[in-house]
């Protein structure tokens, strides 16, 4: 099957202007390359974000990657983006009439609305991933990009898609509330290389304290400084923050500012680390020396800081949220609790560093659901089922990429339904009116 994937960026681990696009830049890569492997031909597209980039690269076997003029060759912040969507359109639609894929699947709401747009002369399907909803992060109270045209674009998008994959049972919540047919979902989860993220290897160098690691951006949702407050509850315990800009940038930060200023305020900047961004091939050694993953984050949409401890065998206690509830097995792999339970995170914290035993067990367990759920292997294989079911290549089967049973499930059976979807012709008129552009935060 020839499969083009639509993103934002094309690279992996890219740190840009909001906390999930390295998320979402590992997915797509990770993706593309486990679908490679198995014998299918895909291409990455991305808007040209510097100068001097290759018009089209191949990285490995079957796996490109297409850069596409669309607006200036430099990277823009996120609230910028929309107003290219036009140009990449253009761009995409181009390179379908010389190239047509079979399939095309759009990450994140600008590149789909673009991928919308180019397909009206292509008649290629499009299927989307949003990773992260508008509507959801301003519930959580997060700041996003361009949120009036995009919270008003959303809906349209996935009801015009030819099918919508998420990937956690709280997106597929999200989608039913949006008034998205449940016909047209399937819940995929995001992968894990379990080749480099395993139990055995090489670890960073560690003290006898136990060690705590949280993994992700500094941004407010990640709600670091409850896990510090949780820290000055337990005496003799080390917490190591691993992500943000590079270690050099840290200073300049203002998540990182506050962080360091809470720290000290609350006497453990002794016992607290901030390394910045860890690369992909170091992270594997950082996360085998901790002893649990921590988080408190209000909102995770892919879980992948979870899923990659797991695959580490390193237990993880965290909210009950997003990703995670999906990811962790409660009482098993590790420990879920409440958003916005300090005290109870802390004794969580307290007792399974206490029990060794137990936290060993978790571990061991951890890493066996990694190695069978999560492997990009497996992913690639389902994600390429639902290609197959969109572009008709085989019937539906009642049941294949089934939404996962839980508290997804549940939610998602609660159906409501939702606004007509506007006419997205309208968005696709004219390159000058595909995307409106309306208020939008800094």
């Amino acid at each position: 099957m020839k499969i083009a994937l639509v993103a934002r960026h094309a690279e992996p681990q890219v740190r840009m202007f909001d906390p999930y696009t390295a998320e979402l830049a590992d997915h797509v890569f990770g993706l593309g390359r486990a679908l490679a492997a198995q014998g299918h031909h895909v291409v990455i597209q991305a808007r040209k974000d510097a100068p001097g980039l290759p018009g089209r690269q191949a990285i490995a076997p079957r796996l490109s990657v297409e850069y596409l003029a669309a607006g200036p060759a430099a990277r823009v912040p996120a609230d910028e983006l929309p107003r290219y969507a036009s140009d990449l359109a253009g761009a995409l639609a181009a390179s379908w009439r010389r190239h047509r894929p079979d399939v095309v699947h759009a990450h994140h709401w600008t590149s789909a609305l673009a991928a919308l747009a180019a397909a009206r002369d292509t008649q290629v399907p499009v299927i989307t991933t949003f990773g992260s909803f508008g509507s959801a992060e301003r519930r959580h109270g997060i700041v996003s990009e361009c949120p009036a045209v995009r919270q008003r674009l959303e809906p349209a998008i996935a009801r015009g898609s030819a099918s919508v994959l998420a990937t956690t049972g709280e997106e597929v919540a999200e989608l039913s509330r949006l008034g998205v047919r449940s016909a047209k979902v399937a819940c995929v989860p995001t992968g894990v290389d379990v080749k480099a993220f395993k139990p055995a290897g090489y670890s960073v160098r560690r003290g006898k304290q136990p060690r705590l690691i949280a993994l992700g951006s500094l941004a407010g949702c990640r709600r670091l400084d409850v896990v510090l407050r949780c820290l000055a509850e337990l005496p003799g315990t080390e917490l190591v923050i691993a992500g943000g800009p590079a270690a050099s940038e840290l200073e300049c930060d203002h998540g990182y500012r506050i962080l360091a200023k809470l720290a000290a305020h609350l006497g453990v900047t002794d016992r607290v680390r901030f390394t910045g961004h860890v690369s992909e091939d170091k992270l594997p050694a950082l996360l085998r020396s901790a002893d649990l993953l921590v988080s408190a984050a209000c909102y995770e949409p892919q879980g992948s800081a979870a899923i990659r401890a797991m695959a580490c065998g390193i237990p993880v206690v965290a909210t009950s949220v997003g990703g995670y509830e999906d990811a962790v097995i409660d009482g098993t792999c590790g420990v879920l609790i409440p958003p916005e339970r300090p005290a109870l995170l802390a004794g969580q914290l307290r007792d399974l560093l206490a029990t060794p035993m137990r936290l060993a067990a978790f571990g061991i367990a951890a890493a066996d659901r990694a190695r069978s759920r999560y492997p990009w292997a497996r992913v690639a294989e389902e994600t390429a089922v639902w290609y197959e079911r969109t572009t008709g290549r085989v019937p539906h089967l009642a049941g294949a990429c089934a939404i996962p049973s839980g508290a997804g499930a549940a939610r998602s059976s609660q159906r409501r339904p939702g606004p007509a979807a506007p006419d997205l012709s309208l968005l696709s008129r004219s390159r000058r009116t595909l995307v409106p552009v309306g208020e939008h935060a800094a």
